[in-house]
């Protein structure tokens, strides 16, 4: 629900103007360096971006859902590498904290995460464990000192930049499935982490991920997120309700930036006399991704607002995410069809757009997992 929407507004100007002005102007040296610019990254910090959904009394902005999206769907009109710098801090990384943190945890770490001081980032996927998140195999024992962690993380979003780490482990290895899954709170520094070298991904470069290797690292007992065990896994699952709505919201913003290019390069591209915007099959390609890029808009702002009343969405955010992520993948596959020849050089948005958006099909919860949470949810509700 919209709280303020003078102030909202003027946040969503001041928003799209950085990245008509700043951000889009750099896509290009980013998506070649591999790398945000160090200036970007100190006006993000400025502007409040890495506190966006972090309660204002520990720094932050304390965005509602549907604020939230409607951020979402701004700063995604840019490459994603910008989003996903600050991603973590006002989603996953920040959320264990946020929702089920003791009153001290969240003292202690809100407040950084909020100012962009430290960068936070989910550590739940595993070499061989991705969808099966229950069955991951990172251990933690109890010791003198507090706990001892050990396992390795994989696909770790922001980990080469992290100052803190929420690492999903089995602290009872005698409970099964999800049951035995604690979450822990992991300082960057602390002994016994490491991290591996950073992986060459298909598109989003400027946004990095690595292994995260904890070798006997030993972190105080207080780390504990919450302070109980065994809720590991439901914290996760938490997380990534709110994660997966976030994540449409970016889908639908880079779909809205896609249609953009498709539209200007057919307005401005000739062939028999006159621009191919004016040939029916081109007109087709553009409304189909017109529509499918506002039926994205709508699914994601109701189910924003209907979290923010305090409906289970649970159901409903999978659906989001799963036709949203899918939906831009259509919608960048048009726009490389409208460019043509050109949509294949690296000259054009487009061609990067392509590569990029392919990951949303795919992180916190592919496609598929969503059919099955959708359907099972689904059935669940009938036999009640």
């Amino acid at each position: 629900m919209i709280r303020d929407r003078e102030t909202l507004d003027a946040l969503l100007a001041e928003v799209a103007r950085f990245v008509r002005e700043r951000l889009i102007p750099r896509e290009a040296e980013v998506a070649e360096s591999d790398h945000v610019p160090d200036e970007l990254v100190a006006e993000m910090r400025a502007m409040g971006l890495f506190g966006l959904s972090i309660p204002e009394e520990f720094g932050g902005l304390g965005l509602t859902m549907e604020e939230e999206v409607l951020f979402g769907f701004a700063i995604a009109r840019t490459s994603p590498a910008f989003r996903a710098l600050i991603s973590t801090n006002i989603g996953i990384g920040s959320q264990g904290l946020v929702i089920d943190g003791t009153a001290e945890q969240k003292r202690h770490w809100l407040p950084r995460l909020a100012s962009g001081e430290i960068v936070g980032s989910f550590a739940l996927t595993e070499p061989d464990i991705g969808s099966d998140a229950a069955s991951l195999t990172t251990r933690a024992r109890r010791s003198n000192a507090g706990w001892v962690l050990n396992g390795t993380k994989r696909y770790i979003t922001n980990a080469p930049h992290a100052g803190l780490f929420t690492v999903f482990a089995r602290s009872d290895p005698a409970q099964p499935g999800a049951r035995g899954v604690s979450a822990f709170l992991v300082a960057a520094d602390s002994k016994g982490l490491r991290l591996g070298k950073p992986d060459k991904k298909m598109g989003q470069h400027g946004a990095h991920i690595c292994d995260v290797i904890l070798e006997d690292c030993v972190v105080p007992a207080d780390a504990l997120l919450g302070g109980r065990e065994g809720q590991g896994f439901k914290t996760a699952m938490k997380v990534l309700d709110r994660g997966r709505l976030q994540i449409a919201a970016a889908c639908v913003g880079t779909a809205e930036r896609l249609v953009e290019e498709s539209l200007r390069y057919a307005l401005d591209r000739r062939q028999f006399g006159k621009p191919i915007a004016e040939f029916q099959l081109i007109q087709a390609m553009l409304a189909d991704s017109r529509t499918e890029a506002l039926a994205g808009r709508a699914m994601v702002l109701e189910t924003s607002r209907r979290r923010d009343d305090g409906a289970n969405v649970a159901t409903d955010a999978a659906s989001c995410k799963l036709f949203c992520s899918e939906m831009v993948g259509r919608v960048a596959d048009r726009a490389v069809q409208i460019h043509g020849g050109a949509g294949y050089l690296r000259a054009y948005a487009v061609e990067r757009f392509y590569r990029d958006v392919r990951l949303f099909r795919i992180y916190e919860g592919t496609s598929q997992i969503q059919q099955l949470v959708i359907a099972r949810d689904m059935i669940r509700d009938a036999r009640r």
